[in-house]
């Protein structure tokens, strides 16, 4: 765990705001493995759709004396990618931390809320928007999905996946950081070639 926060601007949401936090009825070690389960459910998806992961890690701080902090990051690269993937890949990572939750038999209505990634929704909003495709928050737009439609997009690939999340998680919850090809080496997924830009 580093002694002091990231660089502000790894904090911050796609928009340059801060990213909410939450208080979450954890200790270390297993929020620690909650926030990698988070960003392998980002990865896996990522990959499974066709999308070149560059690197996924947990990010861990110490602000203070015993206190600490926990976010998450990984970059993909999103050229000529099916929209909808795009979004299911970003509802991913709370699910699979909702699902680790449930699994280890962490689940309380307190800790999930806890696992809130708004900011994940809102990017793909705003990302699909620029595309011209429409993602409701709370409803189903016309020619469009809703968010809970996504989301459930989101938790059948994480249900067929759920190995693989659950080896990346507990490689990365390890070593912090793994690049797009030790992922495709712990899982035997196809890390397809970098092109075009990535988020």
């Amino acid at each position: 765990m580093m002694a002091i926060a990231p660089a502000p601007e790894r904090l911050l949401d796609h928009r340059g705001n801060p990213r909410a936090s939450f208080e979450i009825s954890l200790g270390y070690e297993q929020a620690r493995l909650g926030m990698a389960f988070h960003e392998a459910g980002h990865a896996v998806l990522a990959m499974a759709y066709g999308m070149c992961v560059l690197t996924s890690e947990v990010i861990a701080w110490s602000p203070e004396v015993d206190e600490w902090t926990l976010t998450g990051n990984t970059a993909f690269n999103t050229h000529d990618l099916n929209p909808w993937h795009f979004a299911a890949q970003h509802a991913a990572g709370e699910i699979a931390q909702v699902q680790y939750l449930l699994t280890y038999g962490l689940w309380t209505p307190e800790r999930a809320l806890a696992c809130n990634a708004d900011h994940d929704r809102e990017q793909a909003i705003d990302v699909l928007a620029d595309f011209g495709y429409d993602l409701g928050r709370d409803h189903t737009p016309q020619d469009g999905k809703s968010w809970g439609m996504v989301r459930g997009m989101a938790r059948r690939k994480i249900g067929y996946l759920w190995r693989e999340i659950r080896t990346v998680a507990l490689a990365m919850d390890e070593r912090t950081i793994l690049t797009g090809d030790d992922i495709a080496t712990l899982t035997g997924m196809t890390n397809p070639p970098l092109s075009g830009g990535s988020v």
